[in-house]
């Protein structure tokens, strides 16, 4: 699939989001994070929040289609970016808990997608145009990623065991430092924006492999926090289809 504008990404999100309930597929756990994430994108654009709406439409659809690309390869033949392979390769392993999947997810759509997506929207010096709108976005994902936290802790009652063994609560686990992480994703669109072909190809490699070896960590932590995620594993809900439909509410069910 390709998007030709941000109403074709919230379509095209919707679409994974039903098949993926349709089938009991773990794909839509992100899924659905992402898809209220560019509803609420989409309504700031309609609202006039953004310095420029149009250009943040055409933000979104790239890194839209970013996503639907390393989808649709993994769908194909299991290729794509290494940091999808591993995330998508969890997808049918009952260890892997909740909130691991979301984010894995967002590890790969962050770490790699974002900074490339951002320095094809605006190329070279003009990229600092960008940086106020980018920088805007973190507002929006703070209130995404809070509803979500409830949706999953009334999911995963045992999550705050996380906060306990690992010095980190469950909510920031969910938000995997996403202001840090966004802020390295800035730098390094700035850097992609002032590069020829070949070094954004390297650069664009670097960042695949860094977020590959992020995704083997948050899938497979080492310590005392692999028995608390067994513990969580043993009492959230494993009904699929359950947790998919509670997760694309979470943000309507807080409005």
């Amino acid at each position: 699939m390709a998007a030709q504008n941000i109403d074709d990404v919230v379509d095209g999100l919707a679409g994974i989001v039903r098949e993926a309930e349709r089938g009991g597929d773990r794909i839509g756990y992100f899924a659905a994070l992402y898809r209220q994430v560019t509803v609420e994108i989409r309504a700031a654009v309609h609202a006039g929040l953004f310095e420029d709406g149009p250009r943040m439409d055409r933000f979104d659809t790239i890194f839209g289609n970013r996503y639907f690309a390393a989808y649709d390869a993994w769908r194909r033949d299991r290729s794509g970016p290494r940091c999808w392979r591993e995330t998508f390769g969890l997808l049918d392993d009952a260890d892997t808990v909740i909130v691991q999947h979301l984010v894995l997810g967002v590890n790969a759509h962050i770490n790699l997608d974002l900074a490339v997506a951002a320095a094809e929207t605006v190329p070279g010096g003009d990229i600092q145009d960008l940086r106020h709108d980018f920088l805007l976005i973190n507002d929006i994902l703070a209130r995404v990623v809070l509803a979500v936290q409830d949706s999953v802790d009334a999911l995963s009652p045992l999550l705050s065991l996380l906060d306990k063994v690992g010095g980190r609560t469950d909510e920031q686990i969910l938000d995997f430092s996403i202001r840090e992480s966004r802020a390295e994703a800035w730098y390094n669109a700035v850097l992609l924006a002032g590069q020829n072909a070949a070094e954004r190809a390297a650069t664009v490699e670097r960042l695949d492999t860094r977020a590959a070896v992020l995704a083997r960590l948050i899938a497979r932590p080492d310590g005392i926090v692999r028995p608390a995620l067994e513990l969580i594993r043993h009492t959230e809900s494993a009904d699929v289809p359950a947790v998919i439909r509670h997760l694309d509410g979470a943000v309507a069910a807080t409005a």
